[in-house]
């Protein structure tokens, strides 16, 4: 009879199940570990004041100018679209040395709400220099400019640090889904960042607040043809086919412009979603998701919107993180130090 050969038994075996073993318990260390960098409480200690430096300015400035909440908000998304919510897009471009993301057609005369972060960024300063990231900042301020126009809160998990460049070409190349984009585009969009169709419409009840201008809803009043009559009459007035002010403003949401709430489902229900990408939501056929079942969800349950959307946002405010040593904590957002 053969003898059989246990390899399990020989010295080098043991070495190397032994290193196997440490490797993993180390692996799951520094998962922990990483986890552990990123609490709500992160700045307990370090800035006590952050969090309500923060609320109090954003809501200073929202009170202000209503839109500026929408703004703030917007400012975060379009942030964390592009390699994750490291506060890239708050860096500025410098001439024949670096183009960061300002500049990129979803960014450009469009993205607002800089002063408002510069303004925060030297109150955190004053208090307890070196200490807040700007990635944190747009995070908080996002959440509270929601809970300044009445939606829902969330915990804002803290300790994101800033990124040390910025890429207009991931910016630049369809990260960010655009105003004319159709349900196909958008699901896909999303689901390359880790969302589902689901967490795709309550994230698009954001526009529930703000406003857009002419030239970015044209094409829907002269082309569409799932939009209202009167609501395309009413806005074609002010937006005409040629000619006229393309930077003319209209609320995505014309109901409740100021307030956040489920107003923005109800419009798309009747066709009056200001933007393509938004009427595809509802309108955009096939059997991609049924969004329209969750618009109409959304619609007629106000409750389960809000707790969708702050679910999401926290999911979004996650993704691809710089913390511990990697990167920095910017002095100001609009340059690395």
């Amino acid at each position: 009879m053969m003898a059989s050969h246990n390899h399990s038994s020989s010295p080098l075996a043991f070495v190397f199940t032994t290193f196997k073993i440490c490797f993993c318990l180390l692996f799951l260390y520094l998962i922990g570990a990483a986890t552990a960098e990123l609490s709500p409480d992160f700045y307990n200690e370090t800035c006590p004041d952050a969090l309500s430096i923060i609320e109090s300015a954003v809501n200073s400035a929202v009170k202000s100018e209503p839109r500026m909440g929408a703004s703030l908000l917007r400012l975060h998304f379009h942030d964390c679209f592009v390699n994750g919510c490291d506060a890239s897009i708050l860096l500025d471009d410098i001439p024949c040395i670096f183009t960061g993301e300002k500049t990129a057609r979803p960014n450009a005369n469009s993205v607002r709400g800089y002063e408002v972060v510069d303004a925060i960024k030297s109150q955190l300063e004053a208090a307890c220099s070196g200490v807040v990231s700007c990635a944190d900042i747009l995070a908080v301020a996002a959440r509270d400019s929601v809970v300044a126009l009445r939606g829902p809160s969330w915990r804002v998990i803290l300790g994101r640090r800033d990124s040390e460049t910025a890429s207009f070409n991931a910016a630049d190349s369809g990260n960010i889904p655009g105003p004319s984009s159709n349900l196909t585009a958008l699901i896909t969009a999303f689901a390359k960042k880790g969302f589902t169709f689901r967490e795709m419409v309550a994230l698009s009840g954001s526009h529930t607040i703000g406003e857009a201008r002419c030239t970015i809803f044209k094409d829907r009043i002269y082309n569409d043809t799932d939009i209202d009559a009167s609501f395309k009459t009413f806005l074609q007035a002010n937006c005409p086919r040629s000619g006229g002010d393309n930077n003319t403003i209209s609320p995505l949401d014309i109901q409740t412009p100021t307030g956040f709430d489920n107003a923005y489902y109800t419009n798309l229900v009747n066709k009056k979603g200001l933007l393509h990408s938004d009427q595809q939501l509802f309108s955009g056929g096939g059997d991609e998701g049924h969004t329209a079942d969750v618009v109409n969800i959304y619609r007629t349950t106000p409750t389960t919107f809000f707790s969708d959307f702050a679910k999401a946002m926290v999911k979004m405010a996650n993704l691809s993180l710089i913390t511990g040593t990697s990167g920095q904590i910017r002095i100001n957002c609009r340059k690395t130090n």
